[in-house]
């Protein structure tokens, strides 16, 4: 029987970490004591639901919160019991956030040092009927991870953080994209769990294609060996057995005849079966999905029931700085937003956490594959005690508890830790000391291969394969592309032929509506305090007008910045993704950096902190279609990702912009099932011309300078609004070519969305956007400046 004890809590704080109230910024509120608690939580949002601190999200007033990382607390609640002759009473903390003592009735059950793990302390010695105690004590974070830099001796990092001395989410310390906001709380679930004879510890089912071998591990209560009966149920097909005396585990094959495979997006329906688990009488239930999955390590391929799978993905990060805020709806949310880009993969990045189950449930419902980072990121973590001992918990706890997800496709040692030591400059400042070799290359790969072993590990990304290979080797292995916006245009993404990358973006600023909430500057610039304070890359802002390059005019107010960095940050990325997946199947993937945000923020986000979309998102929707006709090098290339041929006739016509034609030429073109063909370009164009490539309803264009060189125009199109139920249609008609069209209904109110964004007319073609709003929409403003947007519109206004 399991009862949840997340009624009736209360904190404070109990003490400050050494050096806290040094803090320039120390705004610390006078009254700390008895603060009502929501549990699943963290101090932060109890502090904001008790008005005692400012919205960490608005101007700069994260800046005054880095007290709480350095305070220590206190979670206190009551509750009722009666002694109901089960054998064990444990109480068990799904998450508990970070160093923490629990103490029951006042005597101290238990201790932890890990965010990652789950917990289970036997407390029915400690309890009596009727009222009990329960509290929860947390160290300071800061303190905790200090004392052990301290102990252990510095190892390099990218921030003036310790975040690599405390198994805690490594972005609560900050990063450049997210704020500086450490926690501490009860993050997940809390309860009580009664039980007698025996109990289910852990369920591993490790998936085949025609059944599932389940690992049932079974605990009796001290003194108690007798025999318990264990069955395993897939579907239809039920399999017992019996774990005698003594036994702790049992596993059982469960053969299904004519399975029904899981597929990933794009290659089949994710196909799952119920799994039912029963010893004694304890049951769990879970889904699994019959498949297998291998990494071709040479070509860097994920290989799924025997067909090859090129990952169209994203880098997911966490979608709160406060993870318990994140649930089921807002992740088939943002999951919605992955799947409608056309996203068949994500890859839960290492500085973030394991996510909770509702993520991988709903991963494995919609047939994305999930690439699992372990979580260490960008920095060297010590191998020394406590660290080894926690890090083999956390993953033993976390291959056995995600194990059973088919969407599960690989788990990944690091992110950038290899790299870091290759070419960092680690090695001068670690002197000898641990950094985390130890781990990717032998603890985490041992500790996968005991316990999931029809699951691929790779020791980190980037990474050639090899540990003595060169991690920023393309033709191997994955690779981590950070030129482009580091230093390069994003054209260089050109001079790249990757096997598979990993990570690459290019940042753009978030909505309008989601900046504006967040900063109150007015006026608001590219350059006033909070629009600054909300960009965490370093010397990001100079980056986004460098970034322009000659593609775009130098923005001169605001409206031009926000538009045309936005307009940047997508063309990028389009380019990048269009580029690698042209090149199938020598490269057989990309995980874009990033898909979410976890706060208002510039950064390379195609959905905002707000769940916005960017203009990024669409243009990315676009460019990850599974059939895909897309300028490539000196040709066209049709890009097929589906299981049957795409047959037709690609046209080029050369036009001036004027639309008249100079030239054409057609060409029959067959792309085989998951193949590219690549059909060569009969003209060459001029700076006012344009040349359009169509074939079976889709179409690319292709410009033979940039904009600012492009003689364009002055934009004339007709245009009006009619009403249409939950919002409004735009309709445009083109009279002169209109570049890159774009309508930013949010301007109007932070509801309004529409269903495309930045397009390119030719004269007299036309389009219609649909807008859907909360509310009524001024439709004059519609279809005005800046909300109707386009690169060659008339200036001045």
């Amino acid at each position: 029987m399991y009862r949840t004890l997340h009624e009736g809590w209360t904190m404070s704080a109990t003490g400050t970490a050494a050096g806290a109230a040094d803090d320039p910024r120390w705004t610390r509120p006078p009254h700390l004591e008895s603060i009502p608690a929501t549990v699943p939580g963290s101090v932060h949002t109890d502090l904001l639901a008790a008005g005692l601190i400012a919205d960490p999200y608005v101007d700069d007033h994260e800046l005054g919160l880095g007290w709480i990382g350095r305070t220590h607390w206190r979670y206190t609640t009551g509750f009722d019991w009666q002694d109901d002759g089960f054998d064990r009473v444990d109480l068990v903390c799904d998450g508990l956030d970070t160093i923490a003592s629990i103490t029951v009735n006042g005597h101290e059950v238990g201790a932890t040092a890990n965010m990652h793990r789950r917990y289970r302390f036997d407390v029915r010695p400690h309890l009596r009927p009727g009222a009990n105690d329960l509290v929860v004590g947390f160290t300071a974070p800061y303190e905790y991870a200090q004392e052990q830099l301290r102990r252990l001796g510095d190892r390099p990092g990218p921030y003036d953080e310790p975040y690599q001395f405390i198994r805690k989410m490594a972005c609560n310390f900050g990063w450049d994209w997210g704020p500086t906001l450490v926690t501490a709380g009860i993050w997940r679930p809390i309860g009580l769990h009664s039980w007698s004879g025996a109990r289910i510890a852990e369920v591993r089912p490790s998936v085949r294609p025609d059944g599932v071998d389940v690992t049932v591990a079974v605990e009796r209560p001290a003194g108690r060996a007798a025999p318990v009966a264990v069955s395993a149920q897939v579907g239809d097909v039920r399999v017992e057995g019996k774990a005698t005396a003594g036994q702790d585990e049992l596993t059982l094959r469960v053969d299904v005849p004519e399975p029904t495979l899981w597929w990933p997006r794009g290659h089949g329906e994710p196909h799952l079966y119920d799994l039912t688990v029963t010893a004694g009488d304890d049951t769990r239930t879970s889904r699994v999905g019959l498949r297998s999955v291998e990494l071709d390590p040479d070509a860097f391929r994920l290989i799924v029931n025997g067909e090859p799978v090129y990952v169209r993905g994203f880098n997911w990060i966490p979608d709160d700085p406060f993870p318990a805020r994140t649930g089921p709806a807002q992740l088939r949310e943002r999951f919605g937003q992955a799947v409608a880009a056309g996203a068949n993969a994500l890859r839960v990045w290492g500085g973030g956490l394991y996510e909770s189950d509702a993520f991988y449930d709903l991963a494995d419902e919609l047939g994305l594959l999930v690439w699992q980072d372990f979580p260490f990121a960008c920095a060297a973590y010590p191998e020394e005690e406590p660290f080894a001992t926690e890090v083999e918990a956390e993953a033993r706890d976390n291959i056995a508890r995600l194990m059973g997800h088919p969407s599960l496709a690989l788990w990944c040692g690091n992110n950038e830790n290899i790299e870091g030591h290759q070419h960092w400059g680690w090695p001068a400042e670690l002197g000898g000391r641990t950094w985390g070799a130890g781990y990717y290359h032998d603890r985490l790969p041992r500790l996968v291969a005991e316990l999931d072993p029809g699951r691929p590990y790779w020791p980190g990304t980037p990474y050639s394969g090899h540990p003595d290979g060169d991690v920023h080797d393309p033709a191997t292995g994955t690779v981590h592309i950070w030129t482009v916006w580091g230093s390069a245009d994003y054209t260089h993404y050109a001079d790249y032929t990757p096997r598979f990358v990993a990570e690459f973006g290019f940042q753009g600023p978030p909505a309008y509506a989601t900046l504006r909430a967040a900063v109150t500057d007015d006026p608001l610039t590219p350059d006033s305090p909070g629009v600054r304070h909300h960009q965490k890359a370093a010397d990001g802002n100079r980056k986004l007008l460098t970034g322009l390059g000659e593609h775009l005019p130098q923005p001169s107010n605001f409206d031009d910045w926000h538009y045309w960095t936005q307009l940047n940050q997508a063309r990028a990325m389009a380019f990048g993704v269009r580029r690698f997946r042209a090149l199938m199947p020598y490269c057989m993937g990309t995980f874009v950096w990033q898909l979410n945000d976890c706060w208002p923020v510039t950064s390379w986000a195609a959905v905002d902190g707000a769940g916005r979309r960017k203009p990024l998102w669409y243009a990315l929707r676009r460019a990850y279609a599974a059939r895909l006709l897309t300028f490539h090098e000196d040709g066209v290339a049709v890009v097929n990702d589906t299981p049957s041929p795409w047959t037709g006739t690609l046209t080029l016509t050369l036009r001036n912009l004027d639309g008249s034609t100079v030239d054409t030429a057609a060409v029959a073109v067959s792309a085989a099932p998951r193949a590219v063909a690549v059909c060569a370009v009969p003209f060459t164009g001029a700076p006012a011309q344009v040349l359009e490539a169509t074939f079976d309803g889709r179409r690319d264009l292709r410009f033979f300078a940039e904009d600012p060189q492009v003689p364009f125009p002055p934009a004339d199109f007709d245009a009006h609004v009619t009403d249409v139920p939950g919002g409004h249609a735009v309709h445009v008609t083109a009279r002169t070519v209109i570049r890159e069209l774009a309508l930013f209904p949010d301007r109007l109110h932070p509801s309004a969305t529409v269903d495309d964004h930045l397009l390119t007319l030719l004269p007299g073609e036309s389009v219609t956007l649909t807008v859907h709003s909360d509310a009524p929409l001024d439709r004059a403003a519609l279809i005005r400046h800046p909300v109707l947007r386009c690169v060659n519109e008339p200036r001045p206004r």
